[in-house]
């Protein structure tokens, strides 16, 4: 069966459509193993990867039905577009350019409850593992207090004074 150029053109927009929502729902999914919903938080790093997973799948899927999708330009085009926002998200997620304090402690109250969950629910009988497991836990749960704390306190009344302690 011939596509027709319209047939064609509409062919490009369930694709892109298919990787849009494709990048949507992989963003979700990398909530899924969080230990409970109130910790969910927006996090710029995940968009990235999410991102740069959608970049990745445009060029798996254009490879794989590169025979359904005719215009070479076209073709070219999204292979280019895809490359450039593989390589610009990865940057973002590498350089973290764009996170400062809020957005770093929102992306990393997620991180944390996935070691809570962990922690948690595996299935550990070494007593020192489980010692340990615990200890994490109570780290974890403490340190999710104070990122609460401070991201309402820092939203409220801005950057405490002073300069920040040096990287380590």
């Amino acid at each position: 069966m011939t596509q027709t150029s319209n047939d064609s053109g509409m062919s490009y927009i369930r694709f892109l459509a298919m990787i849009a929502t494709g990048t949507v729902v992989m963003y979700g999914l990398m909530y899924l193993n969080t230990y409970e919903w109130d910790h969910v938080r927006f996090s710029q790093t995940r968009a990235w990867m999410a991102l740069l997973m959608g970049a990745t799948m445009a060029v798996i899927m254009l490879g794989f039905m590169w025979r359904m999708y005719g215009r070479l330009q076209i073709n070219l085009m999204i292979l280019g577009l895809a490359i450039a926002g593989f390589a610009g998200s990865l940057w973002l997620v590498r350089s973290q350019a764009t996170v400062g304090d809020v957005s770093y402690m929102k992306a990393m109250i997620p991180h944390h409850s996935i070691a809570i969950m962990t922690s948690r629910r595996a299935e550990i009988s070494d007593p020192r593992v489980r010692d340990l497991a615990n200890r994490i836990i109570e780290a974890q749960v403490k340190e999710i207090g104070e990122m609460n704390t401070l991201i309402a306190d820092i939203e409220a009344t801005g950057d405490a004074p002073g300069d920040p302690a040096p990287v380590r």
